[in-house]
């Protein structure tokens, strides 16, 4: 029979299993298309193949890996217009958020963003999927959110948030020199903390709509790259 401890021990393999696996799909370590197969994953990660299994689960549930029937699971496909759709629903729900979040939050919101903004500007940017500072670029984000009162926006808001660092990863393309990403996430927090929500709400938007339409454009450029050499082989 198992014990409380076994069973602890057991969420925990596959809450980190699951982290390890969402990481290498996010950062584009594992392809889109690419056949995930459990066994390998289970070896490499040096676990069971069942908290494998189980995070593979949650993942499709999260757009980030697809089940096959009878075949398995598969790293979801990308697309340009399928990221722009994306993009569009992200801007929505996360305006939404934050609108929310400047009308409820409390001091300890306040205190959320400060720390996680100190944290984010003392991380160093060292390559194209930097993890660390991809972990403090995701709690930033989330914390100017985090008051909005609903759970089901904050899933929303986490899935999309992911789903867009995948496309970034995929891409290869980080901001341009002239683009000062970090005084953008300076002007979005004075204004979040002013409590001015359209104004708010307007530079967080111009800060996604900016990084998607360099995504797009790499994404465009990486297809027709992929049909001129599919043409000449």
């Amino acid at each position: 029979m198992a014990t409380t401890t076994d069973e602890s021990r057991f969420r925990s393999r596959t809450s980190e299993t699951f982290t390890r696996i969402r990481e290498d799909v996010i950062s584009g370590k594992f392809a889109p298309g690419t056949k995930l197969k459990i066994e390998e994953i289970a070896r490499a990660l040096d676990v069971g193949a069942t908290p494998v299994r189980e995070a593979l689960s949650s993942l499709s549930s999260d757009g980030l890996v697809v089940r096959q029937d009878q075949r398995g699971f598969r790293v979801a496909e990308i697309s340009a217009s399928e990221f722009g759709e994306l993009l569009d629903i992200r801007c929505l729900v996360e305006e939404r958020a934050l609108r929310l979040a400047i009308e409820r939050g409390d001091s300890d919101w306040v205190e959320g963003i400060v720390l996680a903004r100190h944290r984010l500007k003392s991380s160093s940017r060292t390559g194209e999927f930097d993890l660390e500072w991809e972990r403090c670029h995701k709690s930033f984000h989330t914390a100017l959110i985090a008051a909005c009162g609903s759970s089901i926006l904050l899933r929303l808001c986490n899935q999309f948030f992911d789903e867009n660092n995948r496309y970034r990863s995929i891409a290869r393309t980080s901001s341009s020199d002239s683009r000062d990403v970090g005084c953008e996430h300076e002007a979005i927090t004075d204004a979040v903390l002013a409590r001015d929500a359209d104004l708010a709400v307007t530079l967080l938007l111009q800060h996604y709509r900016r990084t998607g339409k360099m995504l797009q454009d790499a994404l465009i450029i990486k297809a027709q790259s992929s049909l001129s050499d599919a043409g000449t082989s």
